[in-house]
């Protein structure tokens, strides 16, 4: 079979290699049908990643149709559509046995220390796939994924109703989180630098939109929040002067959620935290929440297809970096 991998930072090629079988009891195979370009590929392939390993196949947005099972599988049946699941874990250690595989001390990531779904055919294990709605194309079902990303955020935000959440950072990662945040019911502030996106962002529910080189960033994020400050922030810059402006911003007992891996580092006191007693949460990946985000997309409360605005054949991977390297793109999709 094909797959996309990357040999080292900036050379990836279609390879062939073997297809794979079931190995396992509990296994299903997966024809690929679509995979998506997420941010964090983006910094594999470019060796920006501080957790990825080389050679690396790709890819942990995907979508396609179980062709196989293995005879203890209940969960599928062959012809089922499915997403997979990014991570493998563990299921022993602290952080698995108190719900928060995500983090698991010997987490696996698709794509990123263990191979990915830029391939023609995968196996994983039945509790790392979902059913996906048979009527959902398997393009737009590759964006449940990073919707579950958005969910986490909000969930480990402990979004309610009654906060005033400010988006910081409107573009991908940041449309995610507005949509889902929407279905909380809350209040939403969106910051970009970006007037496209600042439209886009109240046309996916954002209460207010403000740009982000206003002389008057800050007032205006009080007026918008009834001069609290917003109770909640959901970092979607994620960078060290992100982070310290939210620090800034958010209002008393409020939660700064993290989403980024730089590296760099933010100069925040002590005091800032302390004195207003905030939370400071990174939320990494997701646990338990495709269900939770299918659900949305099966009721049509997420608006994912105008996400989508480049769609390549995978075996045509340079023209789609080339797309990435030109930065006039929202979302890419890859089919198999």
């Amino acid at each position: 079979m094909k797959a996309l991998r990357v040999e080292k930072p900036n050379n990836i090629s279609v390879v062939e290699i073997p297809k794979v079988r079931l190995e396992k009891d509990n296994e299903i195979l997966i024809k690929v049908k679509a995979a998506g370009i997420c941010g964090s590929d983006i910094s594999i392939y470019s060796g920006q990643s501080p957790v990825a390993t080389y050679p690396r196949i790709l890819g942990h947005e995907v979508t396609g149709i179980v062709e196989e099972i293995s005879k203890s599988v209940t969960k599928f049946k062959v012809g089922d559509h499915v997403i997979i699941k990014q991570t493998e874990s563990c299921n022993n250690c602290y952080a698995c046995k108190h719900g928060r595989d995500n983090v698991c001390v010997d987490l696996k990531v698709r794509g990123v220390n263990i191979d990915g779904g830029y391939c023609e055919y995968i196996t994983v294990p039945e509790t790392s796939a979902y059913k996906i709605p048979k009527d959902l194309d398997f393009k737009t079902a590759v964006l449940i994924e990073p919707f579950t990303i958005a969910f986490q955020a909000c969930s480990r935000g402990r979004l309610q109703k009654d906060d005033t959440l400010l988006v910081y950072g409107a573009g991908a990662l940041g449309a995610t989180v507005i949509q889902v945040a929407k279905s909380f019911g809350c209040k939403i502030i969106a910051v970009d630098i970006e007037e496209e996106k600042l439209i886009q962002a109240k046309n996916l529910g954002a209460t207010y939109a403000i740009n982000g080189k206003s002389p008057t960033l800050k007032e205006e994020i009080q007026a918008a929040s009834e001069n609290y400050g917003p109770t909640i922030c959901i970092d979607s810059v994620c960078n060290p002067k992100s982070f310290e402006f939210l620090v800034d911003i958010v209002g008393n007992a409020g939660r700064v959620v993290l989403m980024g891996f730089d590296t760099r580092v933010s100069e925040i006191p002590q005091f800032k935290i302390t004195a207003r007693e905030l939370d400071i949460i990174g939320s990494r990946l997701q646990h338990d929440k495709f269900e939770k985000v299918i659900d949305l997309f099966a009721r049509d409360i997420i608006q994912p297809k105008d996400m989508i605005s480049h769609v390549f054949h995978f075996e045509d991977i340079e023209k789609a970096f080339d797309v990435i390297a030109s930065k006039q793109f929202r979302k890419i999709v890859l089919t198999f």
